[in-house]
Parts: structure tokens; C-alpha cells; sequence
């Protein structure tokens, strides 16, 4: 039995990943039906305010009566913005469920699960959970410690620069690693930079891939509001948020006229809090933050160990000793003061390397 309940999981799991591009805030979510060892039924969630896995899967079947359901996620059991899933699986007259694992929202948690078993279906969860979890990881983050998943990205050559000194930096990578961070950024929910970047290159930061995607919200990080109004992004569809510690009324509401959206939050030694910026951001309900910044905020989050996931793009080329580096911690004088991180990835993209690094 585990064995064929791992095999219609990891058949969900490949349903849920369908909707990574578009369920934000939601978590991404499959469901398979299965009777007599035959898939009857099966759906994902696409967008939030639609049906729920659950509810596209059964809409999807036939005869339900005495099915299992695989779900990636433990069936909701509250009203928000659809009906109960619980409610529907017990009156399609489903006899088993099996969730990869339990939902993190404290509005659920367990209570889906112990809905089921009331009504009579044997309830089993936790298979393949490691993979359902790493496919939600910025919803869990979010909902347990009220902060996004964080990663950064950052493109180097063989000798760890990033520009050359006088920032010129295109291109570092391949069309293939852009390509690849493109997909990245298709997958988050937000972009994240700081004001130095935008002055320096006016990025648009938005996904281009050969699909149709919800285009991340845009955050920029500017303490005093330094903000061009002709800056491209304003122009952009989409939310473009600026979030300062700066509180001059005249420069906020000219970036506002432009179509920015203005947030002044904490400073702490006269900069943003970038404790108080990843808070804000989970109260905006944004699950995975990509950060595509220059050396000084990667340096400031790296100090504070904030960033869940480096991945770092190295080019067989070099770019001199006078280049730029990729991080600016001046703090750093001996050896017991560097900072370690652990290799979770290594893999080639086009010529380059992609590695993928964690906190150790």
C-alpha cells in the first residue's frame, strides 16, 4: 500500500507543480482520485478565489464512491474565499485520504484531518512530505515564522566579481543562466532590490518566459528615497512598492502619482530594518522573495543570516582583481569571523555553474 500511495502522490505532486506560476498567495496543491487502482479523477489549484485541487479533482471524476484521495496538502476545512474541501470529499463519498502533510495554516492544521476521520475516512499524512514541503516552502515560512522564503541570486566570474570597477556587468552569464533566472522570477512572488541597483541599471525585473504568468510584484528598498520618477518600472502592469524609512511627504507622494506604492517602515542605524522589510512583506501575503541586488544588500543580508537560499551563477571568466565583489561586509577581519554556507546543488547551465547554497 505505501508504495502505491507513494506512486499517486508523486503523480499529485507533478499536478501541483502546474500551478507554480499562479497560485500566490495560495499554497500549490494536487489532487489525485483513484478507485480500484485507476485513476478516476485529478486536478490542481491554478488561482486564488478558484476551486480548491480537491474540488477540480472531483468535478473531474467519476463515481467517487469509496475512492482514495491524494492530496499534497491536508484538505482545508474552514469557509474562506471557497467552500470547505472536507465537506465535498465526505459527500462525494470518498472512504480514504492520504495528505503529503499537514496544513500550516493555523486556520487549518490538523482540523481537515480530524474532520475526515469523524466522518468515518481513514486518514493517512506524511507521504512524500519532504517533496511536498520543498514545493511550498515560502507558504509554510510564511505561515509558521511570518517572514517570505528568501533567495538570493548573484552571477560571478571564476575570480568571485560581479562588475567590473566601474560596474559595467553585462553580461557575466550565458543567455542560458539568464534564461534560467528568468524561470526563477516567474516563480516568486516577489523581486527584491535595492535602491543602488535601480539607479545604476533601471531594471524592469520582470519574468520573461514563453508562458503565461502572474509578473512578480516589484519591491525596491529605499531609505531615503532617492526613487527616479522616470524610473521604468513605474510604468510597468503590476504593484511596484517602495519601501523607505524616509518621511518627506512631497518626494513619497510625487513616486506615488507615478504609480509606485510608498511603505515607510523601521530604520535601525539609519537604514531600513531589513527584519521589519521581510515582516511587511509576509503581511502583503508574498510567500518566495527573490533578491536580485548589488554587493551591499547581499552583505547586509547575509550579516543577519536572512537569505534561506543562495544561488549563485560562476562563468568560466575572469574579471581582475579591481572587479567588484559579491558581498560588502567590511566587518569581516579574521578568519573566525567568515561566513559559512553549505553547497546543497552543484549543475551546469549552458557554459556556467549553478550552485545552490543554504546556511550551514
Amino acid at each position: 500500500m505505501l508504495s502505491q500511495d507513494a506512486f499517486f502522490m508523486a503523480k499529485a505532486l507533478q499536478l501541483a507543480k502546474l500551478g507554480r506560476f499562479s497560485t500566490d498567495p495560495n499554497p500549490r496543491v494536487g489532487c489525485v482520485l483513484v478507485k480500484d487502482g485507476v485513476i478516476v479523477g485529478e486536478g490542481f489549484h491554478v488561482k486564488a478565489g478558484q476551486a480548491h485541487a480537491e474540488i477540480v479533482a472531483l468535478n473531474n471524476a467519476v463515481n467517487t464512491q469509496g475512492a482514495t484521495a491524494y492530496v499534497t496538502l491536508e484538505p482545508c476545512s474552514h469557509q474562506g474565499k471557497t467552500p470547505p474541501c472536507c465537506d465535498a470529499l465526505i459527500s462525494a463519498g470518498v472512504s480514504r485520504v492520504v495528505a503529503a502533510m499537514q496544513d500550516p495554516n493555523p486556520l487549518v492544521s490538523g482540523r481537515g484531518l480530524e474532520k475526515l476521520n469523524a466522518a468515518g475516512i481513514a486518514v493517512v499524512c506524511g507521504v512524500l512530505e519532504a517533496e511536498a514541503r520543498l514545493l511550498n516552502r515560502g507558504f509554510i515560512k510564511r505561515m509558521t515564522e511570518s517572514r517570505p522564503f528568501v533567495r538570493s541570486k548573484l552571477a560571478m566570474s571564476l575570480d568571485g566579481r560581479t562588475a567590473m570597477a566601474s560596474g559595467e556587468s553585462k553580461w557575466i552569464t550565458s543567455a542560458a543562466a539568464r534564461a534560467d533566472v528568468h524561470q526563477m522570477r516567474a516563480e516568486s512572488s516577489a523581486i527584491l532590490t535595492g535602491i543602488n541597483t535601480v539607479l545604476a541599471d533601471d531594471p524592469a525585473l520582470t519574468a520573461r518566459v514563453d508562458v503565461a504568468v502572474e509578473q512578480p510584484i516589484r519591491v525596491v528598498l529605499d531609505s531615503n528615497l532617492k526613487m527616479p520618477l522616470t524610473a521604468q518600472m513605474a510604468k510597468l502592469a503590476g504593484r511596484s512598492l517602495i519601501l523607505t524609512c524616509s518621511t518627506d511627504d512631497v518626494k513619497r507622494l510625487a513616486l506615488q502619482a507615478e504609480g509606485f506604492e510608498v511603505y515607510i517602515l523601521a530604520a535601525k542605524n539609519g537604514q531600513l530594518d531589513l527584519q521589519a522589510v521581510l515582516s511587511f512583506l509576509a503581511q502583503q501575503q508574498i510567500n518566495e522573495v527573490l533578491v536580485e541586488a548589488g554587493s551591499l544588500l547581499n552583505g547586509a543580508l547575509l550579516a543577519q543570516e536572512l537569505v534561506d537560499e543562495w544561488i549563485i551563477y560562476m562563468s568560466p571568466c575572469v574579471l581582475g582583481d579591481q572587479g567588484r565583489g559579491l558581498f560588502a561586509m567590511p566587518g569581516l577581519q579574521m578568519m573566525t569571523d567568515k561566513k559559512n554556507l553549505c553547497f546543497q546543488d552543484v549543475r551546469a547551465v549552458g557554459p556556467d555553474l549553478k550552485l545552490t547554497l543554504t546556511r550551514s
